[in-house]
């Protein structure tokens, strides 16, 4: 029996297999919170756990996370999650994700022998993670971070993912000490432009602390203040994942760091993320130096 500090953080989402449309081409990238996030978390040194989902030609995920010393704990499936994601223009904000298949729902089992100082739920739309998996979660007592998007988001009848309302929206809340959100995400759910007064709306929701990412950088809202850092790459290349990539890297670095020193820190990581497709895979050192460069001007 393994005690209750088994890990430092565990992500719980399906893995994607991801078809990227725009203007540079298309391509076919091995994607999914919970793959993105591994890879960070491994990278700053944490003992790294992950739960999914996928179907067993796509091994090869769970294969390159085990030799970056990553536990993974996956269900295997008749078909993967299949997205296809499509960028119109320039705008790397304006984008349209459709779904093909997908990999299926978590149950409260699939969680309940874990025990961890913070869980990242990443999934990609409604239906993969239920309210009694974040109930199974929350009482861990662990900090518990979700992404919005894997509540707020549905697969439309032609197969696009739109946001329609979200049921249950506050028994999550509720239970969130974290939440995840992008920009366009932030004013559907509260219908406000302003995203400082939209992190501050969706605080009074429930969760302690609002990461808010956005085409030029992430917007902390944590004790009441705002904390943000802009985004520094030098080329973008992976926008795919950038959200992912962002929320993990702010939770891991807040196990140690304040919101101030996390909220840096996920900018910088995430910037260099962006300037390759995939998950990250650069080191702890670049990081740091790109924070000693331009963040300090």
């Amino acid at each position: 029996m393994k005690g209750k500090s088994d890990y430092d953080l565990v992500f719980i989402g399906n893995y994607t297999k991801d078809t990227i449309v725009s203007g540079a081409g298309t391509r076919v990238v091995d994607g999914g919170g919970f793959n993105y996030g591994a890879h960070v978390a491994s990278m700053m040194g944490l003992k790294t756990a992950a739960v999914t989902r996928l179907c067993r030609e796509d091994q090869r995920v769970v294969d390159a996370l085990e030799r970056l010393g990553v536990d993974v704990f996956p269900t295997y499936t008749p078909h993967s999650t299949t997205l296809r994601l499509y960028y119109p223009t320039s705008n790397v904000d304006d984008r349209t994700i459709s779904v093909a298949c997908t990999a299926g729902a978590f149950s409260p089992d699939q969680v309940e022998h874990l025990h961890a100082r913070a869980f990242l739920v990443s999934a990609s739309f409604r239906g993969e993670v239920g309210l009694e998996v974040i109930q199974e979660l929350r009482k861990k007592g662990s900090l518990l971070a979700a992404d919005v998007q894997g509540f707020l988001r549905i697969p439309a009848p032609d197969g696009r993912l739109v946001c329609d309302g979200w049921p249950e929206r506050q028994p999550i809340l509720s239970s969130l000490d974290i939440l995840k959100t992008d920009a366009v995400e932030a004013e559907l759910l509260t219908g406000l432009s302003n995203i400082e007064d939209a992190a501050r709306e969706m605080a009074a929701w429930g969760p302690k602390e609002i990461v808010l990412t956005h085409r030029d950088g992430v917007l902390v809202l944590a004790d009441g203040r705002i904390h943000k850092a802009p985004f520094r790459h030098s080329k973008l290349v992976g926008r795919s994942g950038r959200g992912d990539t962002c929320m993990a890297s702010y939770v891991a670095k807040r196990l140690s760091a304040s919101p101030e020193i996390a909220t840096t820190w996920a900018a910088a990581v995430t910037s260099l993320k962006m300037e390759a497709e995939g998950p990250i895979k650069r080191s702890v050192a670049e990081a740091e130096a790109l924070i000693l460069s331009p963040y300090s001007t």
